[in-house]
Order: C-alpha cells, then sequence, then structure tokens
C-alpha cells in the first residue's frame, strides 16, 4: 500500500492514505511530524498567504510560513471564500461516447418508468398522524408478500403550521415522493383540519391512478385503522399485478450523496462514484448530485460542463441563491466542514466541495433543479438541496432516484425511503462496520484495484441493488425522510 497520493501534478500537497509516522518519504519530501490518514503534508515550501493546490485547484491560503513535509490542516490553512463570486459561462465538456446498457431486474410502471422495488408506502399530510401511519405500516406488514417488498411510513413533523415557501415545499416534497416508481401503492393519510388540506396535495399531484394512490381522512371515519387497512389491502392486491422483468440500465436514476466525509472521500470513493455515473450516462440512465453548499468553491468544475447557456443560468442562480439564503439567516457561506470532516482530513470547504463534486464525474450537466421537482431529462442532473445528510437524501429520492449512492468515510446507519447505497472511502471503516456498509471503495486507496475497476464493481453493485438485494439499512429497517424548512411555525 502506498503512503501518499498527489492527486494532480500540479497540486503543492500529497495526501496520507495511512496514518504516516514522522520520517516518512515520498517524492523527495521527508515527513517532519506525524500525518494522520486523509490528512495533508506540504510537498513545497510556502510563505504566508500562499495559495494550497489540492484536486488541481486551490482549497485556501496558508496562515503562517509551512515548510516542505509538514502537516497542513487548521492550524496552518484557511479558506479563501467569501461569498462573493461573478459566475460566467466558460463551456468546456465532452459528449461521453454512447454505450450498450446493461439490464437489472425491475419493475416496469404504466407510466413507463421502472422501480427497483415494489412498496407500499404511507405518507401523512401532518405530523399528527405520524402514530397512526406507523402503526398502520407495523399491523399490515402481512401484505407485504409475493411481489410486494414492504409496508412503510415516512413520517416527518409537518403540514399544520406552516406558510408561504415552508408550506410550498413540504406539499411538493410529499406529493413527490408520492410519485415515486418504488411505490406501488400509496395510502396519503390525512387528519382532516391541517393547512396541507387533501385538495391541495390533489392538486399538486396532477393527474393520478386512482389504484395507486388513495386517500384517508382520519377525522372522517370511525375507526381509521380499520379503515386504513382495507385501503392498503386495495393497494397490496394493484401492486402485486407487478413483477420483476428485465428492463434497460437506461431507466435507472441514481441518486449521489457524501456524508461523514474524510480526506479519501475525494481520493476513492467519490471518483469511484464518478466513473460509475458517466458509465450509467453513457448508457443512457440518469444521476442527480446535490449539495449545493458542498459545491462552494467547487463551481467552476460543474458551471463549465452544463450544456446550454440556460442551464449554465439555473446552475449559476441555484448557486447564489444558496449564498443569498446563507447571508439572510446572518451565516457565512463557508463554514461547512463538521467536526468530523476536520478530524478526518478536510479543512476547508473548497477542499470538501473540490472532493464532493467528484461524484459528478465527467458528463455534461443536463439541467438543474429545484427542491422537489422531479428528473426529466436523462443524463447528469444538478438538484438544489442542502448538504444534510438526511434532507438532501430525501429530496434525491423526491427527484425520483430509484437508489441513493451515499460515500462516507466516517460511517452512519440511516437510510432514506430509496435503497440507501453506503459506499466506505477507506477500507478499516468496511471492516469494523460491515451492518453500515455495502461496497468497500477504500481498495483504490489499497492498491488493489483502479478507479475504473472500482467503478465497474459499483455499477454491478447498484444493477444486484436494483434487482432486489437489499442494502444494510434496509436490512435493518432504516428508513425515513428529512423535509427542508426555513421558515416560521405557526
Amino acid at each position: 500500500m502506498a503512503d501518499f497520493i498527489q492527486i494532480h501534478p500540479r497540486d503543492t500537497v500529497a495526501v496520507a492514505l495511512r496514518d504516516i509516522p514522522a520520517g516518512t518519504e515520498f517524492l523527495g519530501v521527508t515527513a517532519l511530524e506525524a500525518i494522520p490518514q486523509g490528512h495533508k503534508m506540504a510537498l513545497t515550501p510556502a510563505a504566508k498567504d500562499a495559495q494550497v493546490i489540492k484536486y488541481g485547484f486551490p482549497i485556501g491560503h496558508t496562515t503562517q510560513k509551512v515548510a516542505p513535509g509538514q502537516w497542513v490542516h487548521t492550524h496552518n490553512l484557511a479558506t479563501n471564500l467569501s461569498g462573493e463570486s461573478d459566475y460566467v459561462y466558460r463551456p468546456d465538456f465532452d459528449f461521453l461516447a454512447p454505450k450498450t446498457p446493461a439490464t437489472f431486474q425491475g419493475f416496469l410502471r404504466e407510466d413507463g418508468r421502472a422501480g427497483v422495488r415494489n412498496e407500499l408506502w404511507i405518507i401523512p399530510t401532518v405530523g399528527c398522524v405520524n402514530d397512526v401511519a406507523k402503526a398502520l405500516a407495523r399491523e399490515n406488514s402481512h401484505l407485504a408478500a409475493g411481489s410486494v417488498d414492504g409496508v412503510y411510513a415516512f413520517c416527518h413533523p409537518f403540514g399544520c403550521s406552516q406558510t408561504g415557501e415552508d408550506h410550498a415545499q413540504t406539499r411538493k416534497l410529499l406529493a413527490a415522493l408520492a410519485n415515486h416508481p418504488n411505490a406501488a401503492g400509496v395510502l396519503v393519510l390525512s387528519l382532516g383540519c391541517e393547512n396541507l388540506t387533501q385538495e391541495q396535495f390533489r392538486e399538486e399531484l396532477g393527474e393520478f391512478d386512482p389504484r395507486r394512490i388513495k386517500f384517508l381522512t382520519c377525522q372522517q371515519v370511525e375507526d381509521e385503522m380499520e379503515a386504513g387497512s382495507e385501503l392498503l389491502k386495495e393497494l397490496a392486491q394493484y401492486a402485486a399485478g407487478f413483477t420483476r422483468q428485465t428492463l434497460s440500465a437506461e431507466k435507472l436514476v441514481i441518486g449521489m450523496k457524501c456524508g461523514g466525509s474524510d480526506g479519501l472521500s475525494g481520493i476513492t470513493a467519490n471518483p469511484v462514484t464518478g466513473v460509475f455515473s458517466d458509465m450509467l450516462v453513457a448508457q443512457g440512465g440518469s444521476t442527480v448530485l446535490t449539495e449545493v453548499p458542498e459545491m462552494f468553491g467547487a463551481e467552476d468544475i460543474l458551471l463549465s460542463r452544463c450544456v446550454t447557456p440556460e442551464v449554465f443560468q439555473k446552475a449559476a442562480d441555484m448557486l447564489q441563491g444558496f449564498k443569498d439564503y446563507f447571508t439572510s439567516h446572518h451565516e457565512t457561506v463557508y463554514e461547512n466542514p463538521s467536526p468530523g470532516n476536520k478530524a478526518g482530513g478536510i479543512t476547508t470547504l473548497e477542499d470538501k466541495s473540490c472532493g464532493c463534486v467528484q461524484k459528478g464525474g465527467s458528463a455534461p450537466v443536463v439541467d438543474v433543479l429545484q427542491y422537489g421537482e422531479q428528473v426529466k431529462t436523462q443524463g447528469l442532473n444538478m438538484l438544489c438541496g442542502p448538504g444534510n445528510d438526511l434532507v438532501s437524501a430525501t429530496a434525491l429520492t423526491a427527484a425520483g432516484a430509484q437508489i441513493v449512492i451515499f460515500t462516507t468515510g466516517r460511517g452512519t446507519p440511516f437510510g432514506a425511503p430509496a435503497p440507501t447505497l453506503k459506499v466506505s472511502t477507506n477500507t478499516p471503516l468496511a471492516q469494523r462496520k460491515k451492518n453500515w456498509i455495502d461496497f468497500n471503495a477504500g481498495v483504490v486507496a489499497d492498491g488493489s484495484a483502479t478507479l475504473t475497476e472500482a467503478a465497474q464493481a459499483l455499477f454491478d453493485k447498484v444493477l444486484s441493488t436494483a434487482s432486489g438485494e437489499q442494502t444494510q439499512s434496509e436490512r435493518q429497517g432504516f428508513r425515513e425522510i428529512s423535509i427542508w424548512k426555513d421558515g416560521v411555525v405557526l
């Protein structure tokens, strides 16, 4: 196993692939102190205020003089970001050469989309009926038989006492989930006096199949458990009509997310996911990249790949809108890397962002989606959403992602409504948390696989998951939603 990696020839730092003792040599530079795994070592001398280069891009500036071999981290490196940006469209991309699509065993829906699960979903319109939803899912679990994979409730605290944009976002997000292709049948569960009314929900849904989506207002029935069970039985009968069949990978929409990142995220798991994304897009499928705050400092990597000036403008507006969101709450744009990120070797937001956007591969950006909006253009899409793991994974599901790839250097157990496939950045995590991790991209750092080899193995894993293989979070029954909130609660 190698000791360090210089990611780009222009880089002024190298990243430790394991815990490195002082005295270790790399490219003619001797480590002057111990360098933890995932952390950076200076390769060149730097005066105070010099730019530090990683991934071929500046990730901040030195706050003091740095000698070759020194550990470079929060004690001597600071962000360059101030929140001010002037985005200019400078297109620089190539379309990927088309490839023959692979296949998977999925459920073909009547609208032509594909589901990778055949589930019954209970979606409360308001938090007041959360426990009813959970009880209905629990007491009707026997309906998971034949081709029906399970009965699940997706609870949340909203749907009432919300105004303006918050109310609209809750309505839009829940309706998008109700339209998800993994849900063969959906029970929309209302209380009856909330301000997210059944009429509003139906209007947000648009045209829908009453065999697939049914409504229950608890205040209007004598026994909501009995009424709900009858509706779920009808939905199960409809869902039983779907069975797995051979489908083209061009029907896949895969969300891409990272969380609990470390210094290896941008070297192993995220680039592996990026190569996977290119493979799927070349086969006619779609991928979705979100976490807007974790694009700050790496915007040009994505903006230059927008296919048209119109897509570029949507992306620029999304980025600037998110910065305005931060500043309107008197928050600094660049206060992002978490304590866990920093412990893992990520120092600045640029450092985190340049690693984060590796998940987008090299494909052109074909569209930019608003929160709660669903994928309509095949290819690499950007989605407006925060970096928060649960909120962004829910948004990816609502965008139509049948599977979410979640890369992590420190591990996390949660699952989104869609199967959430955890990809570890390092082998020790994969070995220690077998009940969390589905795929080990640490093999790249170990030297036992190339990026391309690991990406092909991840592609095969996605196809297996799409064909019914459960993720670790599914096996443990971990799945939940979180809705993005900004405004007041009445």
